[in-house]
């Protein structure tokens, strides 16, 4: 026996190899292949950050926070993030710690590949190797934490709820054999280190297993087959990953160096969405934020299932979920991997031919769009009908141009409300289209129509420019979104009527009244999950009254229902999103609901029986 642990070879070495080998040729492969469908501007982009300081911190970070202690499920879910961080953190200090006995103890054997995979078998306690219980006591208690997280995983697939979570994906045959396997491989090794640790010694979790066991059997014997079957086991895992959700586990870390490199997705399969796809854990928390899940008919269409028809090819399955999307952005606030299905589903979407004709050439005709120098001091607005210019003194917050935008002339409560705001607050403003404008284009985006798009944003761009303006104000999140992403517009501040009404009441612009009603925020879509703007009409509600929470709110916000990001859901699955979002938002019983948004106001107004009211509405009615 001796002899065997000397040798530093077993032919039970030979199922991890060959996995371990299968695997790593995948991922290089698969990352070549990644790297080179990049367009090149992307792919010298990428290769650029993987050498720049700053970047390369970034990415250290982010692998250790997301791919090891998966610190985004901690915050929204502690149980289930113990679970994945357990394994995913253990699994790598187990490794880790191999190789550092590897090379302290043996180092003449560091050149081969499974040695540290494998230590405890090969190297006997004595006086001159690892008598020290310092390694032993590490390594138990790191293999430990993985069984307490794989024992945690086991129970999920009967409780799920008790983690946190209402729903889990439907495991595919591949899935459910790797999943046994990773179930498996670390009890295992438990017994393969137990049986082996009167030997090669050990810690509390490992002679205890040896004391166990030696009761009634004898280890001796029980040693080659448990580290065989311990091999065994890890490499069909191994060799199943590629087919299966575990992919993640290697393409993570890859996906965010992509990411970090700031790239873009520009196709539904490839590049870095394809990255996107195999980084795709499967884990089931989109399932449950979908607001489409208030029907359990809509579960199939979750971001998950996208994703997985994605990986296969399903093309019909893929057009059928990527057309009912709502486009809120909750998938991608709450996905622990950083996958924006959302932007897989537009890549897609571009993809599809809805059998509609664009003609855009109208915008080359619209003569009354032409606002130059609308601002020169001492003139009257020249001949632009579609330009409503109100002159105050100039002061900090310059020249303001405001774009209400298609919805919110729906809505004119809105813009009435924000121009007197305006006037009240002397600014120097004009009204961009106050008697009709061309769309900001965020709609033709949403269907995968970017071209089209360009066309308009080109147009209104010209326009903005022109104006003079210093700051573009937005009273419609849909716009926010579009004009800060995709304009360009260069030394004009762009900004949402939120923050600007809080800038007045900050520097006492205007003075709203405080009262003692119960306001509750809906946070926008667009405005919350898609530009990141949450405290700000928090901070402008608080000026007038006492701010209640919903029971999901900020990035957990419910979608109103009403988004324009769906093509093809229905009036009546709305009507039940919708229903869902109020009931979340009068949990604390409000006496009435806020929105910042023109669609939100127009959809809860339908439906609600807790009144509904605007921002700037109820703002504009409390200045003094």
């Amino acid at each position: 026996m001796k002899e065997r642990f000397l040798n530093g070879y077993n032919d039970f070495v030979l199922p991890f190899m060959i996995g371990m080998c299968f695997i790593l040729i995948w991922v290089i492969v698969g990352a070549v292949r990644i790297i080179i469908q990049l367009p090149k501007e992307d792919r010298i982009k990428y290769l650029v950050s993987l050498i720049l300081p700053r970047t390369i911190w970034f990415n250290i970070r982010d692998i250790i926070c997301d791919v090891l202690l998966h610190v985004k499920i901690w915050k929204r879910k502690p149980l289930l993030g113990y679970m994945h961080s357990s394994i995913a953190f253990g699994w790598f200090m187990l490794i880790v710690l191999g190789h550092v006995e590897t090379f302290l103890y043996t180092p003449d054997k560091a050149g081969l590949f499974y040695y540290p995979i494998f230590f405890r078998y090969f190297v006997m306690e004595t006086s001159h190797t690892i008598r020290g219980s310092f390694f032993f006591f590490l390594m138990d208690f790191f293999l430990l934490i993985v069984l307490s997280g794989v024992a945690l995983a086991m129970f999920k697939r009967i409780r799920s709820q008790v983690l946190g979570m209402r729903r889990t994906t439907k495991n595919s045959l591949p899935d459910r054999i790797a999943m046994y396997c990773l179930w498996a491989i670390f009890p295992l090794r438990l017994l393969a280190e137990g049986f082996t640790a009167g030997i090669s010694g050990g810690s509390f979790l490992t002679k205890s297993t040896y004391w166990l066991f030696s009761n009634f059997l004898s280890n001796d014997y029980h040693i080659i087959p448990t580290w065989w079957a311990y091999s065994s086991v890890l490499g069909l895992f191994f060799v199943l990953l590629p087919f299966t959700r575990y992919m993640h586990i290697p393409t993570e870390a890859f996906l965010i160096t992509l990411r970090n490199a700031g790239l873009k997705v520009r196709h539904q399969r490839k590049g870095y969405a394809l990255s996107m796809i195999y980084s795709c854990s499967s884990c089931g928390l989109c399932i449950d934020a979908c607001p489409m899940g208030v029907q359990k008919k809509n579960l199939k269409y979750s971001s998950v299932y996208f994703v997985r028809f994605l990986r296969r090819r399903n093309k019909k399955k893929c057009d059928e979920i990527a057309d009912k999307c709502l486009q809120c952005g909750k998938c991608v606030a709450v996905c622990p991997v950083g996958v924006d299905s959302c932007r897989l589903k537009l890549a897609n979407r571009s993809n599809i031919s809805y059998n509609i004709s664009n003609d855009y050439g109208y915008l080359g005709n619209v003569q009354s769009l032409k606002p130059a120098a609308i601002f020169t001091k001492g003139e009257s607005p020249k001949d632009h009908t579609n330009i409503m210019a109100t002159k105050y003194p100039s002061d900090l917050y310059g020249k303001v141009l405001y774009y209400a935008g298609c919805m919110t002339q729906l809505t004119p409560v809105i813009s009435k409300s924000v121009s007197s705001i305006l006037d009240k607050a002397k600014i120097e403003w004009s009204f961009m289209d106050k008697e009709g404008g061309i769309c900001c284009g965020r709609p033709l985006l949403l269907a995968g129509r970017t071209e089209a798009a360009e066309e308009v944003i080109e147009k209104n761009k010209r326009i903005i420019e022109a104006s003079g303006a210093d700051t573009l104000l937005l009273s419609c999140p849909i716009c926010y979104k579009v004009f800060k992403e995709n304009y360009g517009l260069k030394g004009i501040n762009v900004i949402h009527y939120t923050q600007f009404i809080d800038s007045l009441i900050k520097d006492g612009k205007i003075t709203p009244e405080k009262g003692e009603e119960r306001l509750v925020f809906h946070d926008p879509c667009e405005l919350g999950r898609g530009c990141g703007v949450y405290n700000e009409p928090r901070s402008v509600l608080s000026s007038i009254g006492e701010v209640v929470r919903a029971g999901k709110e900020k990035d957990e916000s419910v979608c109103c229902g009403g988004s324009l990001g769906s093509i093809t859901l229905s009036y009546e699955e709305r009507s039940h999103i919708t229903d869902s979002s109020i009931e979340n938002l009068t949990v604390n019983h409000p006496q009435t609901i806020i929105t910042a948004c023109p669609l939100c106001l127009k959809t809860f107004s339908d439906r609600s029986g807790t009144p509904v009211r605007d921002i700037a509405e109820i703002i504009d009615s409390k200045i003094k």
